[in-house]
């Protein structure tokens, strides 16, 4: 019956007991448009069935990758570093503010964590970075927990892994964003001249100034599949160079193809393939 001939003859139906369906049951794929309960979507590492690797933080990298997953087997450090505003910049809000509702809409300090602990009973230190805060720039925290990080390699002759995921360099520290590229490049020489290894995993997206540092001088550089990485975006690299682009050119599997990555690695298969890296190195 149509709903006009229902009201005319006074058939109504009650609302007031109808069950709402809570919110995040469902997880849908940014790429195939797929429906997954979420539960099993975080079992499967935030993986889709279409194989799109959702994006994911530090804290979720470390359960990945450490042994058992647990805080209790790995110690995360210097978590207290945060940023301050040496410019005095403000754009349509002051960086302050920026910072204050990034820490609280994350509960990261900045866009990067550092930890250390073990991989398949392995020593091993891993600076992860976060694209939730501030689309995961880099700015002199970030490159300051990236040396400190490289200090303790140092320190225990662990060797050490960059998870990276950025926008690039941090507009709001203007110099002392850029800074930091040739910080962290001058600190890794030090890992290679002790011979300690240094993997590095980019992720959706890599891309600025971290491409152009240390994403890029790993002794291992590996990614997830179909990973955005580059330094510039397509737009401009087009405009720079005046001819088309090849399609997916800035994909992990178009680098690997042409030579940028050593190999492209699923999340599910990291610990495995990360684990029998560092076995290769200390043999």
């Amino acid at each position: 019956m149509g709903w006009f001939k229902r009201i005319k003859h006074g058939i109504t139906t009650s609302t007031k007991d109808k069950k709402e369906t809570p919110e995040g049951l469902w997880y849908k794929c940014t790429k195939c448009n797929e429906l997954t309960p979420s539960e099993d979507h975080a079992k499967n590492l935030c993986v889709c069935s279409c194989g799109y690797h959702q994006r994911i933080g530090s804290k979720d990298y470390f359960k990945i990758l450490f042994d058992n997953g647990k805080a209790t087997k790995f110690k995360e450090f210097n978590s207290n570093l945060a940023p301050t505003d040496p410019l005095k910049f403000e754009d349509t809000k002051k960086y302050t503010e920026r910072i204050k509702d990034s820490q609280k809409k994350t509960g990261l300090k900045d866009a990067i964590a550092t930890a250390y602990g073990t991989i398949n009973k392995q020593d091993i230190v891993i600076a992860c970075m976060d694209f939730s805060f501030i689309g995961g720039s880099m700015g002199s925290v970030v490159g300051e927990k990236i040396s400190l990080a490289i200090d303790h390699c140092l320190k225990t002759n662990s060797p050490l892994l960059i998870i990276s995921k950025s926008g690039g360099a941090r507009m709001m520290e203007a110099a002392y964003s850029l800074m930091q590229m040739a910080k962290t490049s001058a600190k890794l020489t030090l890992l290679a001249k002790n011979k300690i290894p240094y993997i590095s995993l980019l992720t959706d997206p890599t891309t600025g100034g971290v491409t152009a540092s240390f994403a890029m001088l790993g002794d291992i550089n590996i990614a997830e599949p179909n990973a955005l990485i580059g330094f510039a975006g397509p737009r401009i690299v087009k405009e720079t160079i005046g001819k088309e682009l090849p399609e997916g050119f800035q994909t992990s599997e178009f680098l690997l193809e042409h030579g940028f990555l050593d190999m492209i690695v699923p999340r599910s298969e990291l610990k495995e393939k990360i684990s029998l890296l560092i076995k290769m190195f200390n043999n």
